[in-house]
This record gives C-alpha cells, structure tokens and sequence, in this order.
C-alpha cells in the first residue's frame, strides 16, 4: 500500500487461510429514536477494511456499540443481519463474549466461517477498567478466555485505538497484533500529512466529541503543524461560545451535559482564541433545528433550537480552502447532525452547488446520501456525515 513504510505489521506480513482470527472493529451505528440501526457505517470499514475477508479465513469480528446509560447501548444481534448483507456470506451470533459457548463454536470453526460476538462494553472489564497496566488486563477473564482461542489478532478500529481498553490492547504480548487495513490506510496517512512539507496545510475539527478536538487544535496551533484549524459541529460551537457568542440554550446544554469539565475546555478555547484567534476558523451561519431556517452566527441563536449544520455561507469559505489545502487536510468529525434527516434534505442542495465544484480531481468525497432521497452513497456532496475527504495526500478520519 502507498504511503506504508513497514514501521507496523499488517495483513501483508501473515497468511491467514485456516486461521482462527480475532477481528477488533469500531463500526458503532446510529440509531434513531424508532430503534432503527444506521447500519451504512458497515459499508466502509469491512473487517478487513475495503477488501472482504480472505474466504478461508475463520473470523471472528469483535466491536463495540455505544456505551452504558446511552439510549443506542444495544446488543449486536442486529448488527450482525447486516454484516451477513454487505458481506454475501452468512455471519453467526454469539451474544456472549466469551464463556464455554463461545469457545465451542470458535474452536469447531470451518474455513470461511464468520461468528460475531457480543457488544464489548457490556462488560465491566471492557467498560470500566480504568488502567494502562497490560498486565492487569491480561488477567481479565476477557483475555485468559479470548486468548486461547485465536491464531492472530487483528485491529482495525482506527476511531478507538487511542483508548487502553482490554479488547484492543490486551492480547498485544500473547498473540500477534495485526494492523488492519482501516489503520494501515489512516496511519500512512496521517504519516504523510505530519511529514508534508507543502502549505497550506489545515485541520478540520468536528463532531461532537471535543475534549480531544479541543486538544488537537492546541497541539496543532502551537506547534505550528497547520496554518489554520476550521472548526464545525459541536466543536465549532465551544468556540463561538468562547468567543462570546450566544449559541442558545439547548447547544449550551449539550456541552455541558457532555462534559463534566466543560469550563476547563472553554477556558482553553478561549486562550487559543487569544493566542490563535486569527487561525482558529468558526462558521458565519448555521442551519437551525427544528425549524430549519439558516441563521447568521453574529445573532443569537434561540433558546429552543438546536445548530443542526453550518450554512451556506460557510460551505462556500470552507470549500474554497479546501481546495487551496496543498499540504492535506486532517478531518475528524462531522459537521452537522448526522441523524437530524430534515435537516440533511434541506441543507444538500446548498452543499451541492458549493462543494462539488470545489472536488479534487484525484479525490473523493464518500459520503453516504440516501437519506436527502438522491441515488448513491458514493455522492460527493455531504460535509455533514461521517465521512473522509481523500486526496492523493490525504485519507484521514
């Protein structure tokens, strides 16, 4: 693969044709209020990444859904049916993690045969193990059961590797760790993106997530990594609210809910603001929610409504540095509400007539649209979604 330099082992490095294999996924779907599972997060990261799984490779894929006390905090029942779909080949469920059933059936495995076990974090040595010591989570019960059973272990959950937990690091000193191709892809990447030497260069922090943005845009600003940080979702609005803007209640509400330490963070958005402010990039409009009117930032947003997306305006500027971004762009988060659906129908023409003229011509904008009703997830025209913006330079989460 382009870009890799053979610092990590990956897929290449190992033949897994009559293998047991541990498959450590992040493919956590939305699920709206109805109980029906977002399940177009599957398409993407397959359990080997882009590629479906050699056919004599026994898998076992491994993941998580949400965590406890959060509505989407659900079995994988479900989520296996539709693994089974994308994958054209049928995909058993275990709703254990591990005990003398799941041991029966990974041990009797055949070639090709593929066995989803049950969310993670549904167990308190997976959910609530507070430790970095290998050595405490070697003696859980996940990794003295798990461990037995697999020849190697792959992990490909790029958007949770940055966590200790037990089942992405706890089998690191008794089995091989593989990288997937998810990770191989992403960490090449940003390897490319930290060495390029062509400006500009720009991070885009989203989501809803901050905590980690917050400190990624400290780290990028001081170290002088990027020439601008442009903000979006619930990141973009910790900085108009450090800034002194007035975002409503209900968005205020949301960090706060969100973030225990949600003062230390806007103090700390407020001294980047002072040391970087003319780098720290904000939205100038907005998309409300439920009403659906676009809303000019420099006015206060109303207690009652929710900043679903950012507006047209600021399609507009963030496209046109987009498309001056020589040196990469690094993406985390989306900038809209991924599961407001009338939102996401009312904002896409905006989004259409800005962004797709703005493409890359050797990029890609995989976005998933078929909730505004047009054909393709494959349609290059959604900043809202969880997606990746991918370049000749650049393919980051």
């Amino acid at each position: 693969m382009e870009g890799y330099d053979g610092q990590f082992l990956t897929m290449d490095d190992y033949e897994f044709d009559g293998r047991r294999v541990y498959v450590r996924l992040d493919i956590n779907s939305p699920i709206n209020p109805h109980n029906r599972r977002d399940h177009r997060f599957l398409e993407v990261p397959l359990p080997c990444g882009d590629c479906k799984p050699p056919k004599a490779l026994q898998g076992c894929p491994c993941r998580h859904q949400s965590r406890p006390g959060k509505e989407d905090f659900t079995s994988l029942r479900q989520h296996a049916m539709e693994m089974q779909r994308v994958l054209g080949r049928r995909v058993q469920f275990i709703d254990e993690l591990f005990g003398e059933r799941v041991s029966r059936e990974v041990l009797s495995m055949s070639d090709g045969d593929i066995i989803m076990l049950e969310n993670t974090r549904f167990y308190s040595e997976e959910a609530n193990l507070d430790t970095e010591d290998i050595e405490v989570m070697e003696r859980t019960h996940i990794v003295q059961n798990l461990s037995k059973l697999f020849d190697y272990y792959v992990i490909d959950a790029f958007p949770a590797i940055h966590r200790a937990q037990t089942s992405l690091v706890g089998f690191r000193r008794i089995r091989p760790n593989v990288a997937g191709r998810l990770i191989q892809r992403e960490v090449s990447m940003l390897d490319r993106f930290l060495r390029s030497r062509d400006r500009p260069k720009y991070a885009i922090l989203a989501g809803a997530k901050i905590d980690d943005s917050i400190k990624v845009a400290r780290s990028f600003l001081r170290s002088g990594l990027v020439d601008r940080v442009i903000t979006g979702g619930v990141v973009a609005n910790a900085f108009l609210w450090a800034a002194g803007r007035h975002i409503g209640k209900k968005n205020m509400e949301f960090i706060k809910k969100n973030n225990k330490n949600y003062e230390e963070l806007l103090e700390t958005c407020r001294s980047l603001l002072r040391d970087y402010g003319d780098r720290i990039v904000m939205p100038v409009d907005g998309v409300l929610s439920p009403s659906g009117k676009r809303h000019i930032l420099t006015e206060p947003v109303p207690d009652d409504q929710i900043l679903a997306d950012i507006g047209v305006d600021t399609i507009v500027q963030y496209s046109e540095m987009v498309a001056s971004a020589r040196g990469g762009i690094f993406m985390n988060g989306p900038h809209g509400n991924v599961r407001d659906r009338g939102v996401l129908r009312r904002h896409l023409r905006g989004l259409q007539g800005c962004c797709l003229q703005r493409r890359h011509n050797r990029g890609r904008w995989w976005a998933h649209t078929e909730r505004s009703g047009k054909a393709g997830r494959n349609q290059q025209d959604n900043t809202c979604v969880h997606g990746w913006w991918r370049t000749d330079k650049l393919f980051i989460r």
